[in-house]
């Protein structure tokens, strides 16, 4: 359907909890347009990668400061004091 730039197509997928031949629609570079639950599921896979790379991100830097006091220490033990070090 050039005149509005969609297009038709058949693929295996489920909606709505059935899985069968569906037809889909693809925009005129032929991508699926995805449905409203696909739409949803994509939602939630990118909320739920967020997620786990802020709870990386926040492991990454408690493990930096948790060397960096260990170290700050292992310098108190050698008599120099790290806040003065530049």
């Amino acid at each position: 359907l050039p005149e509005i730039n969609l297009g038709l197509g058949r693929e295996v997928g489920t909606y709505q909890g059935i899985t069968r031949e569906w037809l889909y629609w693809y925009d005129e570079s032929g991508q699926k347009l995805l449905t409203p639950e696909e739409r949803i599921q994509r939602s939630e896979r990118l909320r739920l990668e967020t997620e786990q790379r802020v709870l990386t991100e926040q492991q990454l830097r408690l493990a930096a400061e948790q060397k960096a006091q260990i170290l700050a220490q292992k310098l108190r033990e050698l008599n120099i004091d790290p806040d003065t070090l530049t």
